[in-house]
């Protein structure tokens, strides 16, 4: 099918999801979930492929563990649909409301949006997590993954389609792009009259792209240029426990630290110990002041405080204020997600009110944020948006209110 028949497709199927209840919908999610793990040989087989596939074309052992399934994930990925399928549903709850001195009574009801698309690139877990969002919130939904992971999302659609069928629902609520050209992007992005919302997800340039040339609205999502901020006042033992694992437990991932913030007073003590912990797999490059205290490290450019690497890199800078720091990630950072160490209350509050990023943290990882951790179950994003979401996108962020509006008989005069 083309980009537009499927579009068509999905948006005359976005009634029956619209209307199915909860009962319905998490009984779908459960079914899913248990053909997952049946289908476990089928979905690795196909992702076999696609990794072989990546090796060939050269990418790297940090970017293929995005793309790579195992049976623990996919197992992860079931128990996850089994979480989702015990939140509760939002479609239908009347938020807030008012009666009026002529009677009306206005009332506010959460609906799902419609028909939501995503532009996606390597990670196969975002195929599952999308689309049962969008299932659970009562939305079509339209997927563009990425070529190098075309085998292992064709596998995941087929099961989620036949967990639909198994329970009388079109397969068109979710549709997948085969063509993983450019050219399929960009119709997607122009496909107005059949896509409520677009989210791209994946890196700055696939962002950036959406948000130019899109034609249909779009929530910004994904870039993750984050930092760590090691104030005068931090626990110093905490703070290398932090910078640790905010860079190295996943480095391939959003939320993951890219720059490493140190203030001046404590990068004597700092710097040494942290480049002895993790300076066997993490690459620091550092300004002039860094590398006068951790010589050998490869100088940064004005180019590394913008990059979000997805990969064993920090870039490292010294600063004499928290001021500094935080006009460092105002300039440089996406917005994500960024963390201040500090056992000074004062500092804590002027960070956590001055960053303007979707997640700002004290005293901890960024690699919470994220949808499972923040009690969301899944995520169909990280938004960095001011409007309508901000920050992981569970189930509420893919549904939109509907004024009821309950009179009788009242004219305006």
């Amino acid at each position: 099918m083309t980009v537009l028949q499927l579009g068509e497709a999905a948006k005359a199927a976005k009634s029956q999801i619209a209307n199915a209840d909860s009962r319905l919908k998490d009984i779908v999610l459960k079914t899913i979930a248990k053909l997952l793990v049946e289908n476990t040989n089928a979905i690795l087989a196909a992702n076999k492929t696609d990794l072989a596939n990546a090796a060939d074309n050269g990418i790297g052992e940090v970017m293929s563990d995005r793309l790579r399934l195992t049976e623990s994930r996919i197992n992860n990925m079931a128990n996850a649909l089994i979480k989702m399928a015990d939140l509760e549903d939002p479609v239908g709850i009347f938020e807030g409301g008012s009666t009026r001195p002529n009677g009306l009574k206005i009332m506010h009801k959460r609906v799902p949006i419609g028909v939501v698309a995503l532009i996606y690139e390597s990670r196969p877990n975002v195929t599952i997590d999308a689309a049962c969002l969008c299932i659970k919130a009562g939305n079509a939904v339209l997927l563009r993954g990425g070529k190098e992971a075309i085998h292992s999302n064709i596998a995941l659609v087929d099961t989620i389609k036949q967990g639909l069928r198994a329970h009388g629902l079109s397969e068109d609520i979710v549709g997948l792009v085969l063509d993983t050209t450019r050219e399929s992007a960009k119709q997607l992005m122009e496909l107005t009259g059949y896509v409520d919302l677009l989210i791209p997800r994946g890196n700055k340039s696939l962002i950036e792209s959406t948000t130019l040339n899109a034609k249909v609205p779009v929530v910004e999502t994904g870039a993750g240029n984050c930092h760590v901020y090691v104030d005068e006042f931090a626990d110093i033992e905490m703070a290398l426990s932090i910078a640790d694992n905010a860079k190295t437990q996943r480095p391939s991932v959003c939320n993951s630290a890219e720059t490493l913030l140190v203030h001046r007073s404590i990068a004597d003590d700092f710097l040494p110990r942290i480049y002895e912990r993790i300076g066997n797999i993490v690459e620091f490059r550092g300004d002039d002041d860094v590398r006068q205290i951790l010589p050998g490290i490869s100088e940064a450019t004005e180019e590394d405080w913008y990059i979000e690497y997805n990969d064993y890199i920090y870039a490292v800078h010294i600063v004499d204020t928290l001021n500094e720091a935080i006009k460092h990630i105002e300039k440089y950072g996406t917005h994500n997600s960024d963390a201040i160490i500090t056992e000074n209350v004062v500092n804590a509050d002027v960070f956590l009110s001055n960053v303007d990023s979707a997640a700002v943290y004290l005293n901890t990882s960024t690699r919470f944020t994220d949808g499972e951790e923040f009690g969301l179950s899944a995520e169909i994003g990280v938004s960095t948006s001011k409007i309508h979401a901000r920050g992981p996108m569970g189930l509420k962020a893919l549904t939109t209110t509907k004024t009821i509006v309950l009179g009788n008989g009242q004219i305006r005069e």
